[in-house]
């Protein structure tokens, strides 16, 4: 019998996908890594149908030709998307052959015949939509907090006054914004909506944002779950300054992190949401307050969790591996 074969979808320098193809190679499974950008410039797929349907899907890489109905598991980790062959030099050629091969490429890892980890592209992208994630959410039980999303100023301004300006915004997906001009990134994290925020408030009409009312906290969770299993880490982000808002401004020498005993009935919700969203594997956000409470803020169908395993020890990784490989 032919040993497992798992296909990575991912960039360079991941070392998330790094982790665990050690660990599939461990087990004696097979990994294949695929980067979308590369198709067209270092790689080819070969569709086939006959009269009566599909004869071949194949993948042709600079390393070989892989039979793509011969996975067993697919991991959508983070590919970039197809880019123009670099002799295409007309920009409205460029671009269309771009989208073109996206339009091949996103059809291609829909409906491969094995199991897609955290879920097929369609579904993780609209399991990360943050409306219908709450909305979802307080259908569950989980409380949420207080939100507004608009692109009225009057709409911020009474929501500002009714929570005696303790609101933070957030990003509604991207969060981040590229500039063309200068050649540099910023990232958007959480942040409070200051006075000097509000005096440009009618900008908000150029683009929607999410603002909501700021929870207290005691603990920050980050709570991932593969599968079955949920792995609760608290973060104890209020010890730093830089961290307090938003623990994604890390400050590892003074924040502590560590497991932590979530209730059943939340971890059961946690379950509950990933089932409803289809995914296999996702990164909450939560809140606990300081009388105890636990407040959902977010989940990502696709988070981060290298650095929680290293600081806490949950072995992730791990059964991201034993995921991939059920059924197998």
């Amino acid at each position: 019998m032919s040993p497992p074969h798992v296909l990575v979808l991912t960039r360079d320098n991941d070392p998330h996908a790094d982790r665990v193809r050690h660990l599939l190679a461990g087990r004696g499974a097979r990994t294949t890594v695929f980067d979308n950008r590369d198709y067209l410039t270092r790689a080819h797929v070969e569709l086939a149908y006959t009269a009566r349907g599909l004869a071949r899907r194949l993948l042709h890489t600079e390393s070989g030709t892989l039979d793509l109905d011969s996975l067993t598991a697919l991991w959508w980790r983070r590919p970039m998307p197809p880019e123009a062959h670099p002799a295409i030099t007309d920009p409205s050629v460029a671009a269309y052959t771009a989208q073109e091969s996206v339009n091949l490429i996103t059809d291609l890892w829909e409906h491969l015949p094995c199991r897609a980890l955290p879920a097929r592209e369609s579904v993780v992208r609209r399991a990360a939509h943050k409306p219908s994630q709450l909305m979802l959410a307080a259908e569950l039980g989980f409380e949420i907090p207080e939100t507004l999303i608009a692109t009225q100023a009057d709409a911020l301004w009474d929501f500002h006054n009714r929570h005696d300006g303790h609101i933070i915004a957030k990003p509604m997906g991207t969060p981040w914004v590229e500039s063309l001009a200068g050649g540099h990134t910023v990232i958007r994290k959480c942040d409070f909506v200051s006075a000097r925020d509000l005096a440009y408030a009618e900008a908000l009409r150029f683009c929607p944002v999410i603002v909501q009312q700021y929870v207290p906290k005691r603990l920050e969770l980050r709570v991932t779950v593969v599968g079955r299993r949920v792995f609760a880490a608290e973060i104890h982000s209020q010890s730093s300054n830089r961290s307090q808002v938003d623990w994604r401004r890390y400050d590892f020498g003074v924040t502590p992190y560590g497991v932590h005993r979530l209730p059943d009935e939340v971890a059961r919700r946690c379950l509950a949401m990933t089932d409803r969203l289809g995914l296999a594997f996702g990164a909450f956000d939560l809140v606990l307050t300081p009388d105890g409470r636990y407040v959902f803020l977010e989940i990502n169908p696709n988070g981060q969790w290298l650095w929680i395993e290293e600081l806490t020890g949950l072995p992730i990784s791990e059964a991201v591996c034993d995921l991939l490989l059920e059924g197998a």
